[in-house]
């Protein structure tokens, strides 16, 4: 183990994610369009990772082909939406929006895996949920004409519905893990996304320009390289440790929305990010003294 290997990594990882995002956010391509670039762009990137790791052949074997298609349902869902947040809200709000999924990953582990949570998280899941509506309660105002010109109100749908599926899909991970390698999940998830994204090909794809391609070639790389950064964390350092560092991602989206897309948070999504940010931690450092245990579900989700 070495923690702080673990935390460069993890901090590398986040930093590739939100960079993606602002691929994505400069492609202006429709959001099924920009997953199956995602995905499809991500997959030698992985390849040859799994190649260097000796992998390659556990990577390709897989236990139970109905769950790799549902993970996949359920990532193609959440990346989805959450593209389509990006191009419509600023990046810091779309990033704030999407801490809501560790708080639903808490509540659905209490629902679908019977896992005990006590009054403590519990207590910190609402806060959070309290943060998460003081970011998005100017956008669902109806006398806002704004919001639902610009189509700000839809973007707060689509960031929630990705922080929900993104939930679902992390909690299948943690019942997968048990059976399936991690080398396996992470490439079946690219594989099985790109075909699924395709399914949008009749809903407005777009032929994109010469610097286009340059983008959505380099969001899949992007966000390749970041899911090697990311599942590398967790073999460094435990999940506990370097789990806290996804909310770095504030930190970079803020300063990549102002430099490059002249976007300034309010101070309703920065309050609203602290108490999520808050809440998110209380539960990290709840769970790491009650001894549970999500590494290997950790190394193998897919964080958009």
């Amino acid at each position: 183990m070495s923690p702080l290997r673990g935390i460069v990594l993890k901090l590398g990882a986040v930093m590739c994610f939100i960079t993606m995002f602002a691929l994505i956010k400069a492609s202006h391509v429709p959001a099924g369009e920009a997953v199956f670039f995602r995905s499809f762009f991500a997959m030698p990137v992985i390849i040859f990772w799994l190649a260097m790791r000796g992998d390659l052949r556990s990577g390709f074997k897989v236990k139970s082909v109905p769950a790799h298609v549902l993970r996949g349902i359920l990532g193609s869902l959440a990346m989805g939406s959450t593209f389509g947040a990006v191009l419509l809200l600023p990046l810091p709000e779309v990033t704030a929006l999407g801490y809501a999924q560790p708080l639903l990953v808490v509540v659905f582990a209490f629902m679908f895996l019977h896992e005990k949570v006590g009054g403590y998280r519990f207590g910190a899941v609402i806060f959070g949920l309290i943060g998460v509506m003081v970011v998005m309660q100017p956008r669902l105002t109806i006398a806002d004409s704004d919001a639902v010109q610009t189509g700000a109100m839809l973007g707060v749908v689509l960031a929630l519905l990705g922080a929900l599926c993104g939930a679902l899909s992390q909690i299948h991970i943690r019942n997968m893990v048990q059976v399936e390698q991690t080398s396996a999940i992470v490439f079946f998830f690219s594989l099985t996304s790109s075909a699924i994204a395709l399914i949008s090909l009749p809903f407005g794809w777009v032929l994109p320009s010469g610097w286009e391609w340059v983008v959505l070639i380099s969001c899949g790389l992007v966000g390749g390289i970041g899911q090697i950064l990311l599942t590398s964390a967790y073999r460094f350092a435990d999940a506990s440790l370097v789990a806290p560092f996804d909310y770095a991602s504030m930190i970079f989206a803020v300063l990549i929305g102002y430099f490059l897309f002249s976007e300034v948070p309010t101070v309703q999504t920065l309050l609203g990010a602290t108490l999520v940010i808050s809440a998110g931690v209380a539960i990290i450092l709840r769970e790491r003294y009650l001894g549970l245990q999500r590494g290997r579900a950790q190394e193998a989700k897919t964080p958009l």
